[in-house]
């Protein structure tokens, strides 16, 4: 076997690669190609199809969230590898070698993977109320290990309004500390830090060439840093990111309709699932729609087909065509159309939007909130409001950091929808001595795995 370190780009495309001079030429040295999007295109659906070889429809990662109508609760970014079916990359690959190990760092349901090293972030909630950032590892013992050499990982640079470069070279450095100490075999890396000005700026926006230029450096000293230590190295992306401008609240759409159920909590507004007739949970350009009232499937339908920004909704049957049709999925599945992007939003007024509505919080929602990204433009001194619920936060005081704008307008640039643009989409870059790639038909999300597992032992 070769050993091997793949490193995930969030959002890099071929529209990207070429303003990335260090990126361009190991795409130019070695081979290329695009790769035809997982659908829905979002992190945790690409990166299961990806490990498995699998679609949605067999792995059951139908997207980063979804309902669970036994609990009758949404979940997203769930952590435990018990929720992704199927062997994953690196079962196969120590089945063929037992002598094979794998570190997987910052992969998403990297708990209780089958890896022999693995870091993921991981909060810790004590019984007082409070949340401390943090991260998970495997073994337990690496935790302590690896903090005390490289500090404690910058949580709110990974997420929130203050999302920066600041994660992805942490996780940089922890990929050349799991190398120096235990040189596995395969090395799986995620570097997320294009995924923020992407969505916050859109991918045309001149601003970004700060990010390319940070990004492009990083990944080209991980590049030589890996290669004189004689592991060969695999790039790929996960979705591609593009330019939009009109957010589509679905939920509030079903809410005209009285077909939600809204719970009065302290006078805000807080959505049963259980109780409602129809909802949708959103994610990103893709989102699934729960019906408690199948009677009501045909208006439903009627109702997207006529709201501006959905493009597609799948029943049953396109879903088992489209290869996502799972006990987890919706009952229907809208896709948006170009420009366009779903919100989780279902009330009509403001000031009865709930609490954690106006927080960095990716529990509670009932779909995911690109507007954690920013600082409220509305706000007076949103910094001097966030120190100041840090001090308390030190003193053991609990406070509410309900700085998030609640203006979907703010967000340029989404995925999850296939781009007709092959431009647009995903890319897999490998080292030229690998057998050549099939580039007469674009591998699937799916196909990969297949690369992956060859790329690693050739004999595969």
């Amino acid at each position: 076997m070769r050993r091997t370190v793949v490193l995930n780009v969030v959002g890099l495309t071929r529209s990207l690669l070429g303003r990335m001079p260090r990126l361009s030429a190991f795409a130019r040295e070695g081979q290329s190609t695009a790769i035809r999007p997982a659908f829905p295109a979002v992190t945790c659906s690409a990166q299961a199809s990806y490990l498995t070889g699998l679609p949605p429809a067999q792995h059951g990662i139908v997207g980063n969230g979804w309902y669970d109508r036994d609990l009758a609760e949404v979940h997203f970014w769930k952590q435990s590898n018990h929720l992704v079916a199927g062997p994953k990359l690196w079962d196969k690959l120590r089945a063929q070698d037992p002598s094979f190990t794998c570190a997987q760092l910052f992969w998403w349901y990297n708990m209780h993977a089958t890896v022999d090293y693995s870091i993921t972030p991981r909060p810790l909630y004590p019984a007082d109320g409070r949340k401390i950032f943090d991260i998970h590892t495997g073994p337990l013992s690496l935790r302590a290990e690896i903090k005390k050499d490289l500090g404690d990982f910058p949580f709110m640079q990974f997420w929130g309004p203050a999302a920066g470069i600041g994660s992805s070279r942490w996780i940089a450095d922890s990929a050349r500390w799991i190398e120096e100490h235990y040189q596995p075999t395969l090395n799986l890396v995620y570097l997320p830090h294009l995924d923020y000005n992407l969505q916050r700026l859109g991918p045309n926006n001149s601003k970004i060439e700060t990010d390319l230029h940070l990004v492009d450096n990083l990944v080209g000293d991980l590049i030589n840093y890996f290669q004189k230590r004689s592991v060969q190295v695999a790039i790929l992306s996960e979705y591609g990111i593009t330019e939009v401008d009109r957010p589509v609240h679905l939920n509030r759409l079903f809410h005209r309709q009285g077909w939600l159920a809204l719970k009065d909590e302290l006078g805000l507004e807080t959505l049963d699932c259980g109780a409602s007739k129809v909802f949708a949970v959103a994610d990103h350009q893709v989102a699934h729609i729960y019906l408690n009232d199948h009677s009501l499937e045909s208006k439903v339908r009627a109702v997207l087909e006529s709201e501006p920004g959905v493009e597609l909704i799948l029943d049953s049957k396109s879903q088992k065509e489209w290869g996502i049709q799972h006990r987890r999925s919706g009952d229907l599945i809208a896709v948006a159309g170009p420009r366009s992007w779903f919100t989780y939003y279902y009330w009509e007024d403001d000031a009865l939007a709930p609490d954690f509505a106006r927080t960095v919080d990716i529990h509670r929602k009932v779909g995911y909130d690109p507007a954690e990204l920013f600082l409220d433009p509305k706000l007076r001194w949103p910094r001097l409001r966030i120190a100041a619920f840090l001090l308390k936060k030190k003193l053991g005081l609990r406070g509410l950091l309900n700085v998030i704008p609640l203006d979907a307008s703010l967000v340029r640039g989404s995925h999850g929808r296939r781009p007709e643009d092959e431009n647009d989409w995903p890319i897999l870059l490998l080292e030229k001595h690998h057998a050549p790639i099939n580039t007469a038909k674009l591998p699937d999300a799916t196909g990969v795995h297949e690369e992956l597992l060859r790329y690693v032992n050739p004999s595969s």
